[in-house]
């Protein structure tokens, strides 16, 4: 038996909240049952949207709750098999009479687990209570281009920095374990280098993983995302992206007015 659970009264209304906002039509994140989202219980378990639940019309009902131990486990063992995770996932005792089985977390649970346990290894807190997962057209076009790599290496305008900071790219992967994996790895490098987690991970040819310490900040993080995939979209159309330079970037980050901004951007204010 895991230590996976179906505990409604744990789902926060502020996770259900951003869950449907990022799933409206009209935001073009994600369709169907794309897209999964999490909030970091006080306890250390997660709170993650059920596998087949789709964003839009999620309910607190749409919810498992994880041991992030117990999913890492799987992914950093190399003798382990897709088949191990989805069963690590499964709450039991929650068959469905519509014969729709248990309730199940997503196979992208490792996206959502992988960054709390980093976070928690390089002693970060505070930062990634919620994540939110998606597929926006604009964004999965130009991760599914030549220009996948490419496209987010440098800045290209400074709101961009304010609510993104510097993000990070992981080469495409099977989602669930083959992902989870080269996902870990990426994290555990970009936080040695930075000595902090990434707000935006970019993910070719699938997604991007939006992290802040609120569900505004999410949300933010997911818009702006999109919005610098349409404007890297138009540059290369014209000619080519003319990035900010890098000296420009550090003094701009350097300010303490943006340090103050980029803080209440990620808080959601």
């Amino acid at each position: 038996m895991t230590h996976t659970t179906w505990e409604p009264g744990l789902v926060s209304p502020a996770l259900v909240t951003l869950t449907t906002l990022l799933g409206e039509p009209a935001h073009d994140l994600a369709i169907l049952a794309e897209g999964n989202t999490s909030e970091l219980l006080d306890d250390g378990r997660l709170v993650v949207k059920a596998s087949g639940a789709g964003l839009a019309v999620a309910t607190a009902e749409d919810f498992v709750v994880v041991d992030m131990d117990e999913v890492m486990a799987v992914v950093d063992d190399p003798d382990t098999t897709q088949a191990d995770l989805s069963a690590v996932l499964v709450a039991s005792g929650t068959d469905r009479p519509d014969g729709a089985g248990p309730r199940r977390g997503s196979i992208e649970t490792v996206v959502h687990a992988a960054v709390h346990t980093v976070a928690r290894d390089a002693g970060i807190v505070g930062v990634a209570r919620f994540i939110g997962h998606t597929h926006p057209t604009d964004v999965v076009g130009l991760l599914a281009s030549v220009r996948a790599q490419e496209a987010w290496t440098r800045i290209v305008y400074s709101d961009e920095a304010v609510v993104i900071g510097r993000p990070l790219f992981v080469p495409y992967a099977t989602p669930g374990l083959a992902l989870g994996r080269i996902y870990a790895v990426a994290l555990r490098e970009y936080v040695e280098t930075h000595a902090a987690l990434p707000q935006l991970v970019l993910l070719a040819n699938h997604g991007i993983v939006a992290i802040a310490p609120t569900a505004a900040g999410v949300e933010a993080v997911s818009t702006m995302a999109v919005k610098g995939a349409r404007v890297r979209a138009t540059a290369y159309a014209v000619g080519g992206v003319a990035p900010l330079s890098d000296a420009d970037v550090e003094k701009f980050f350097a300010r303490d007015d943006i340090t103050e901004r980029r803080a209440n951007l990620a808080r959601g204010r």
